[in-house]
């Protein structure tokens, strides 16, 4: 994101504080899509003020605070129009009458938040949406996310993610889902459900796949495995280390056991492995080479092969196609990238630029390769990422 420092502040804190405020408002009002609204309008007010005042030392409660007085001020203007005998807007009508909600609002917005944001976890989630509406609520909601952030996310328009927003928060409300924790039998198929969304967003992906309660060990071994990279995934300056450059003497053996331990159970439960289980045996190679060269690439390239056939992503062809350059030598890797070159989807995702640029650096040829890690520069959001592609570039000149 590019801005002024306090913008740039001012988003991390929303990153950081969107859920708790968020959730603390439906705790109250009911509707996580008024909610919303609120906390987006406190967002805007923080737009305003911050850059002036500075950033509040609790910017949370601030925002919070802000939101429960926009809230109190629409349930006066509601409770007058009502008196008049006026209509009172779709955004006000909730489960309970607006003196309830007005005395809730005061009494209850300093309580303990800490369960509201598994419980806005529990409500984005919830099976009555497609999985492609519970990770994009789940991401705007939970995560803070813009609608252009999860644009890019999706691979896919701004208009398309909007909609999706909308469509689903109106399917919640329509079904007066309840804010809440489901408990008893219920409990089971909703966490299902939060689970998938939780490893899709941990993924910093999306796949189209199934919930059913063998896919767990999978899933478990999958993230186990992942999470063992932690600590190296970042180096002391803050950049990130690519997998083939991490210190492998960090990884968390520990994790790893586990992780390997979970796939094997994972494979002994299933007849056939599906998209969980197959991406935790390509994270299964790499955690079992002691080094980046000892790698068995032609064995992640047939995983990706098999994956593409249960999910067709243009995102697991680049993935693929990433594994052949390593197994059979660059130019294989190229030219599966340049068929990849046309797909809509991809032709402003950096990586797939990023990745070309590598594999035309590794042939020789500099300065094709120097304009593709600048290119792949000005597409990417994040800062560091784009100062070390930039740098990439400037060491071809």
């Amino acid at each position: 994101m590019r801005g002024t420092p306090a913008q740039l502040a001012i988003h991390r804190v929303w990153k950081a504080e969107a859920a708790r405020v968020i959730g603390g408002l439906a705790r109250l009002v009911k509707d996580v899509a008024l909610a919303e609204d609120l906390a987006q309008e406190a967002l805007l007010a923080a737009l305003e003020e911050w850059p002036r005042s500075g950033v509040p030392q609790n910017p949370g409660a601030w925002l919070t605070t802000t939101a429960r007085n926009r809230a109190l001020n629409a349930l006066k203007r509601a409770r007058m129009a009502e008196r008049a005998g006026e209509a009172i807007g779709p955004e006000l009508r909730t489960q309970r009458s607006l003196g309830e909600l007005e005395a809730a609002l005061v009494a209850n917005v300093d309580d303990d938040l800490g369960d509201d944001v598994l419980r806005l976890l529990f409500v984005a989630c919830h099976p009555l949406l497609s999985q492609e509406a519970r990770v994009t609520l789940t991401l705007r909601l939970v995560g803070g996310l813009s609608t252009e952030e999860i644009a890019r996310a999706f691979l896919t328009s701004e208009p398309t993610v909007a909609q999706r927003i909308v469509r689903a928060k109106r399917s919640l409300g329509e079904a007066a889902v309840p804010f809440e924790v489901p408990r008893g039998p219920e409990l089971g198929p909703r966490l299902s459900s939060v689970l998938e969304v939780v490893y899709l967003i941990f993924n910093e992906g999306y796949a189209a796949t199934a919930g059913e309660d063998l896919l767990r060990p999978a899933l478990l071994a999958l993230m186990r495995l992942h999470a063992s990279r932690t600590s190296t995934r970042i180096d002391a300056g803050g950049e990130p280390v690519l997998l083939e450059a991490q210190n492998r003497a960090r990884w968390d053996r520990g994790q790893i056991a586990a992780g390997l331990q979970a796939l094997e159970e994972a494979e002994r439960l299933a007849a056939r492995p599906g998209p969980y289980q197959l991406q935790a045996t390509i994270a299964a190679c790499h955690a079992r080479a002691a080094t980046a060269a000892e790698t068995d690439w032609s064995r992640i390239a047939a995983l990706y092969g098999e994956l593409l056939r249960i999910i067709p992503s243009p995102v697991v062809e680049l993935n693929r196609a990433v594994a052949v350059s390593r197994a059979e030598g660059p130019r294989a890797g190229l030219q599966l990238l340049d068929a990849l070159a046309s797909h809509p989807a991809l032709a402003r995702y950096h990586l797939l630029h990023a990745a070309r640029a590598d594999l035309l650096e590794r042939l020789g040829d500099r300065e094709e390769a120097r304009r593709e890690y600048a290119r792949a520069a000005t597409l990417t959001e994040n800062a560091r990422q784009r100062e070390r592609l930039k740098a990439r570039a400037a060491a071809l000149e």
